[in-house]
């Protein structure tokens, strides 16, 4: 339909709109919480850019399975179809430099894992439902294995976790960045296996492998 995506290409081209499908390609959320991840945006451009959104086709209104059970937005097939592309911006940008502009504090571990389910090179087992759920300071997330691949989520596992860990958020950085081992990190006690092994741990760092492009910051 030429109409419609001409709407897309339009509300794609808005710097706000990619940041709400990004906080999307996390999983559902609610108004509250997109606001949380995005406070420059204000109330008034988040519920604009929601609309143009809704209106393109790309998210939909939804509600949180229970105990929520409170209205959300999610992607739709036509905004998932942007993960790709997404993903893949964003492992560009961590081989950049740190700009010295942005604030550290608003740095966001499940964004980093985020851009990590793009470096899955080998598919899993797709019979395994295995979560593996981090907190990282005050943050949480989880990554499940949907159809052989990691899929990064906010929020705690729905279910128990084959693997929950704790660290700061330099570590988990370190550990993205392959800087630092997962047995080393151990070994120096920056990592605490709150539930499962270190073999599950070993195991998402080398199916999410980030390599550095050469001449990137971090090669």
């Amino acid at each position: 339909m030429p109409g419609r995506e001409s709407d897309q290409r339009d509300v794609l081209g808005e710097r706000w709109a990619l940041l709400v499908i990004r906080e999307l390609l996390l999983g559902p959320k609610r108004f509250k919480h997109l606001l949380t991840a995005l406070p420059a945006a204000g109330t008034n451009r988040l519920t604009d850019r929601l609309h143009g959104l809704e209106e393109a086709g790309i998210i939909r209104r939804t509600v949180l399975p229970p105990p929520a059970g409170v209205a959300a937005y999610e992607l739709t097939s036509a905004g998932e179809r942007l993960r790709e592309p997404l993903l893949a911006l964003g492992l560009w940008g961590l081989d950049l430099a740190p700009d010295d502009r942005i604030d550290p504090g608003t740095a966001r571990a499940e964004l980093i894992a985020l851009c990590l389910t793009g470096t899955q090179a080998a598919p899993l087992d797709p019979s395994r439902r295995d979560t593996f759920e981090f907190q990282i300071g005050e943050e949480v997330f989880h990554l499940r294995l949907q159809g052989s691949s990691f899929l990064a989520r906010s929020g705690p596992a729905p279910e128990d976790a084959t693997l929950h860990v704790s660290c700061d958020l330099p570590t988990f950085v370190a550990l993205a960045l392959r800087q630092l081992s997962p047995t080393q990190a151990l070994k120096s006690g920056l990592v605490t296996i709150l539930q499962g092994n270190r073999s599950a741990l070993t195991e998402v760092f080398r199916a999410l492998g980030y390599t550095p492009t050469p001449g990137s910051a971090h090669e």
